[in-house]
């Protein structure tokens, strides 16, 4: 039976119980109000305020314009929908870069916008940083693999990890994260084994974004989902508005997809070396 098949909001402990029994997690974006209600409707656990607001709200062509306020903002949206998912508000490029700063950021997005959870990109670099919030009472959900914030670096939006000593690293960095004292790790673009065998070892829910079938859960852009993509649809996305007839059947039909674990299937996931 689903999590949210009663009238009971999700919280992190939620989410542990069912990585704990096996059932599949389902998260997906909103930026406002009336999407976030629909979603809570049709079942999805976990809201992610995101910071893919900056490429598909804002229209640049990156996250790193947004900023906290745009963030405290849309949050805010959200949490008004008082929806039963558990929601997590991305902390946006250059606003955690001191463990002081994220605590006060992070402070801002639960007290003004409603967060439940923050989410953060990056590894063993952030651990006294996530050390920090838990101890403050704030869940942190960690996020490694392409990391969108560090999008320069790693040089354009490419599958991370495919390498023996890159998948060393964030089979690492994942370790340490959850060590750390993160609630929930997001894995974006690795192959499908690598998440697998993190997936495996963690005691904390994995949530994936092509990333494979067999993370603990899956995320997605809401208008990825509902096929508003310009340009090139991303491997790892299914429209499910194709299918479902209007956007509350998307959204139900994207729950019960992972649910059943018929979404991600193998043209969805990537490849190891």
């Amino acid at each position: 039976m689903s999590t949210m098949s009663n009238q009971s909001s999700v919280t992190v402990v939620t989410l542990a119980q069912q990585k704990q029994v096996g059932e599949k997690i389902v998260c997906l974006t909103a930026y406002d109000a009336t999407f976030a209600a629909l979603m809570a409707d049709a079942g999805v656990e976990v809201i992610l305020v995101g910071d893919s607001l900056g490429n598909v709200v804002q229209g640049h062509d990156s996250t790193l314009p947004v900023r906290i306020y745009d963030m405290v903002y849309h949050a805010a949206a959200v949490s008004r929908a008082k929806p039963r998912s558990l929601i997590v508000v991305d902390m946006p490029f250059q606003s955690y870069v001191t463990p002081e700063q994220a605590l006060q950021q992070a402070a801002r997005l639960m007290s003004r916008g409603g967060a439940q959870m923050v989410k953060l990109e990056g590894g063993k670099t952030f651990a006294v940083t996530i050390e920090t919030l838990v101890a403050q009472g704030i869940p942190v959900c960690a996020h490694l693999g392409l990391l969108p914030q560090s999008v320069h670096q790693q040089g354009g939006y490419h599958v991370q990890g495919k390498s023996a000593d890159d998948a060393a690293t964030i089979e690492e960095d994942a370790r340490i994260v959850e060590a750390s004292g993160a609630s929930m790790l997001v894995l974006e673009c690795v192959p499908s084994e690598l998440a697998a065998s993190i997936s495996q070892q963690l005691t904390i829910p994995v949530i994936g974004i092509g990333a494979g079938p067999d993370c603990d859960g899956q995320v997605l852009v809401m208008h990825d989902l509902l096929g508003i993509v310009a340009g090139k649809r991303p491997r790892f996305v299914k429209n499910f508005l194709a299918g479902g007839g209007s956007v509350q059947g998307a959204f139900e039909a994207y729950v019960q997809a992972v649910k059943d674990g018929s979404f991600p299937a193998s043209e969805h996931s990537f490849p190891g070396s």
